[in-house]
C-alpha cells in the first residue's frame, strides 16, 4: 500500500515519518493488545501525476495560504478532485483541513471543498499557545486514547449532516469524517502514537480493495 504525503510545503516528512512508525509492530492503547504492523510506504508526491500511483494521500499542516499558491501553481487542485472523484482517501491536517473544508473563515479564502465543515483559521491563537492534550476518538466503533498537539491550529465551526464527528476537544469537534475525506485540526505526526495514521492507512486498504 503506498500513501501519497503532498510535498510542496509544511511538515510533510513527520507524516513520512509516521508513516513510517506504522510499519512496526504497536500495543493499542485501548485494550493493551498488540496492533500488527502496516504494509504502508510513503511517497512523498511533488507533481500532480504522482497521484496516479498512490492509494491515499495525505495534506500537512503548514501554511494554507502559500500552500493553496503552490497547488495552483503546479495544477494539482484538478489533479486532488480526481483523486476524490475516483474514491481515494484524503486526509487533511491543520492546514490541509483548511485546504479540504467547505467554507474557511478569518479571512474567507478558496478552499476544495471536499468535505462539509467550516473552519475558522488560527482559532486557538499564535504560536507560542500551542499545546498539547490527551483525547478520545472514536474510531471504528471503539474509544480510543489520542494525543494531540494544537499549533496555531484552525477550528471546526461547523459540521455538516453528512460529516461525522470523530474526536473532540473541549466540547469541539477536532476530527471528522465525510466518506473518504478525513480531517483533523491537530498534528497526530508530531506524537509517537500511531493511531490516526493507522486508522487512515485502513481507510486505503478497505478503499482499495473495493476499487
Amino acid at each position: 500500500m503506498r500513501i501519497g504525503v503532498l510535498a510542496l510545503q509544511g511538515d510533510f516528512a513527520l507524516h513520512a515519518k509516521a508513516l513510517a512508525r506504522c510499519r512496526s509492530a504497536s500495543r493499542d492503547r485501548s485494550t493493551g493488545e498488540a496492533s500488527p504492523p502496516v504494509d504502508v510506504e510513503a511517497v512523498l508526491v511533488r507533481k500532480p501525476e504522482e497521484l496516479e500511483a498512490v492509494g491515499g494521500l495525505i495534506i500537512p499542516g503548514g501554511e494554507s495560504t502559500t500552500l493553496l499558491k503552490l497547488m495552483d501553481e503546479w495544477e494539482f487542485v484538478p489533479a486532488i478532485e480526481k483523486f476524490h472523484a475516483a474514491g481515494k482517501p484524503i486526509f487533511g491536517t491543520c492546514a490541509g483541513l483548511i485546504v479540504l473544508a467547505r467554507d474557511v473563515e478569518s479571512p474567507r479564502q478558496f478552499s476544495l471543498g471536499l468535505i462539509d465543515v467550516a473552519v475558522e483559521r488560527n482559532a486557538y491563537g499564535r504560536q507560542r499557545d500551542s499545546f498539547e492534550a490527551l483525547g478520545t476518538a472514536i474510531l471504528e466503533g471503539r474509544r480510543v486514547p489520542v494525543t494531540m498537539v494544537f499549533i496555531r491550529a484552525p477550528r471546526i465551526r461547523r459540521v455538516g449532516a453528512g460529516v461525522e464527528s470523530l474526536a473532540e476537544h473541549g466540547g469541539e469537534t477536532v476530527m471528522a469524517r465525510q466518506g473518504s475525506v478525513l480531517v483533523a485540526t491537530f498534528h497526530p505526526e508530531l506524537t509517537d502514537d500511531t493511531t490516526v495514521h493507522r486508522y487512515f492507512c485502513d481507510l486505503v486498504r478497505r478503499a482499495m480493495a473495493t476499487a
